[in-house]
């Protein structure tokens, strides 16, 4: 099968597609014949060196998401019957034209959407539900805040935070990922670039005052999809028993936070990520947003943001795309 390959540690020219192996699916595995795998950030630091994939899965084939038909299956998978549309989430190994899983980490992949709309779904669409709706306990009229709105976790977000009942607003480096993500379900947004001083100020200018530990302003839910300087900027514009749910550190790995707002508004701070975790925890993940958003999907209630697509023979000009920060919703290859 051909395969993108993380030849060596570098930059997007160390990527090559190459013949490999196929894979065999072992006990409760199936094979998935990939149609579309979609790029995320942590394709791009394991192409650097610095974000290996989980052990049992290859480290020189990145791709952490997929969408394809069935190809036949391991011994004991009883799930699911060859031709039958999936998508789902991989520790890694799904830039590849085969991909061997876990059958029950795979959802049915909706009808009405095409193979590159399916790809792009998976680990935004189970991020932001995992993170909004089940660990924030986001509920219907909470206003939640959502960093990075323009990127394919914001973009997701924003609709399943309108999905039910929410009021998502969000921030992004440039006005114009803004001005697109209001065709998303976005109430308001603005572009910033210095969090600490912005955001007090945007809660104003939204709210009609600051957030503070007598206040009803702000916002019920941070959604941080960046890190850095965001994390104590989100903590400062939520309001009494507000929930910041830290999501990426594409802003940075470290920053100063003050204990004072955390005690006076009693604030939870939860850190969440997806690829890393136990393979219970992904099937309960999976299975958890095949209940409540597959059904969304397959309604058109809320829809996939594809920004290019390439083929997978030009796999390093999609990774110059996503690491160029000027893509909107996801980078997609065709296999």
């Amino acid at each position: 099968m051909k395969a993108a390959i993380i030849t060596r540690p570098g930059g997007p020219e160390v990527l090559e597609v190459r013949e490999v192996p196929q894979p065999k699916p072992a006990t409760g595995q199936v094979l998935v014949r990939v149609r579309a795998s979609a790029l995320n950030r942590a394709d791009l630091l394991q192409r650097a060196g610095r974000y290996p994939a989980p052990p049992g899965f290859p480290q020189e084939i990145p791709g952490i998401e997929f969408a394809g038909e069935v190809a036949g299956g391991g011994p004991d998978a009883r799930l699911w019957k060859p031709g039958q549309r999936v998508f789902g989430i991989t520790g890694g190994g799904a830039h590849a034209e085969y991909v061997a899983v876990d059958e029950r980490t795979l959802a049915e992949a909706p009808a009405n959407l095409s193979w590159v709309e399916a790809a792009s779904v998976p680990e935004v669409f189970i991020t932001a539900h995992d993170a909004l709706w089940v660990q924030a306990g986001l509920a219907p009229s909470e206003r939640v805040l959502i960093t990075a709105v323009g990127s394919g976790v914001g973009l997701a977000a924003a609709q399943l935070a309108r999905a039910i009942g929410a009021i998502p607003y969000g921030t992004s480096r440039t006005a114009e990922k803004i001005t697109r993500a209001c065709e998303y379900g976005l109430e308001a947004g603005a572009a910033v670039s210095e969090p600490a001083t912005e955001f007090p100020a945007l809660a104003k200018q939204w709210f009609g005052e600051e957030p503070g530990a007598g206040s009803s302003s702000g916002f019920d839910v941070v959604l941080d999809l960046t890190g850095g300087p965001y994390v104590a900027a989100g903590v400062s514009v939520l309001r009494m028993k507000g929930r910041l749910m830290l999501v990426g550190t594409t802003a940075g790995n470290a920053g100063e936070l003050k204990f004072s707002p955390l005690l006076a508004k009693r604030i939870t701070i939860k850190g969440t990520s997806l690829r890393a975790r136990p393979l219970e925890e992904k099937i309960a993940v999976t299975q958890a947003f095949a209940r409540a958003v597959v059904p969304l999907l397959a309604a058109g209630k809320v829809k996939p943001v594809i920004d290019q697509v390439f083929p997978v023979a030009k796999i390093v000009a999609a990774h110059q795309r996503l690491e160029s920060n000027q893509s909107f919703g996801k980078v997609v290859l065709e296999l």
